[in-house]
């Protein structure tokens, strides 16, 4: 409970450190340039349509810590469907995985300790909000991908290999709103008021591989400013099976995303 407690400490940090990031290649080529947004657009529908393995990691390290909080997410989602079933785990936090099972626009939990043992808790998925910078509510992987489908000034980063085989790297930037997109009051504030201090958007770059067939394979977004936070979400195995059923109703509990450190 204490590192959950130091975790929730550490990320609000998010709202306080000072703005920064990598600098750009002033060599930089004219095809570079040339805005490559809509095949990122195109491979996140085709992606969209399919269902796959689900790798996640999200890492979070406050400004003044030099401890990194690793996230790590696992399972299946039918992505056209919406259901999927993951397991979320803090990286050596000595807390108890939980696992997540989406169905349509509810979302059920089992493991949440907003709940007793051996019962789920269910969150109604459009609702939920995030307390975390780069880190989507309830760990929902559709929201990242939305997101991603906002990238502008995407350029053409050149051929590197995913999942073993070769897939074209889109580099871009996303802007305040799509960062902030479902974020609790509290948090938005406190990122509006950075923002506001910056007197320009935070600099949180976007990236996306494409594979041959045309799909989104791996996305990532990263913000590097005196902190650090990275949300990078792999795709693989397409096709594969789902199995994601609502459990009993008399084991179900209804409650909001609230503040599980591994929900939102």
């Amino acid at each position: 409970m204490r590192r959950a407690h130091l975790l929730s400490a550490a990320v609000l940090l998010l709202c306080t450190a000072c703005s920064g990031g990598p600098g750009n290649d002033s060599g930089e080529s004219a095809e570079k340039a040339v805005d490559h947004g809509a095949a990122v657009r195109a491979a996140i529908e085709r992606t969209s349509a399919d269902s796959a393995r689900v790798d996640e990691k999200i890492e979070l390290r406050s400004a003044d810590s030099p401890t990194t909080y690793v996230f790590a997410i696992a399972g299946a989602f039918d992505l056209a469907g919406d259901r999927g079933r993951l397991t979320v785990e803090l990286k050596d936090s000595g807390m108890e995985p939980v696992e997540e099972v989406f169905v349509g626009d509810t979302v059920y939990v089992r493991g949440s300790r907003a709940v007793g043992e051996g019962k789920w808790a269910s969150a109604v998925r459009s609702e939920a909000l995030t307390r975390y910078f780069l880190r989507a509510p309830l760990n929902d992987p559709e929201h990242l991908l939305r997101q991603m489908k906002a990238m502008r000034q995407v350029s053409n980063e050149g051929e590197e290999q995913v999942n073993g085989a070769p897939a074209v790297h889109y580099r871009g930037t996303i802007d305040h709103a799509t960062a902030t997109l479902r974020m609790t009051t509290e948090t938005r504030q406190g990122l509006d008021d950075l923002r506001e201090k910056l007197g320009d958007d935070m600099p949180v770059y976007a990236d996306v591989w494409v594979d041959g067939t045309g799909r989104a394979v791996q996305a990532r977004l990263s913000y590097f400013g005196g902190l650090k936070a990275v949300t990078t979400l792999t795709l693989s195995d397409f096709g594969t099976p789902v199995k994601a059923e609502a459990p009993p109703a008399q084991q179900v509990v209804p409650v909001a995303a609230g503040e599980d450190v591994l929900l939102a």
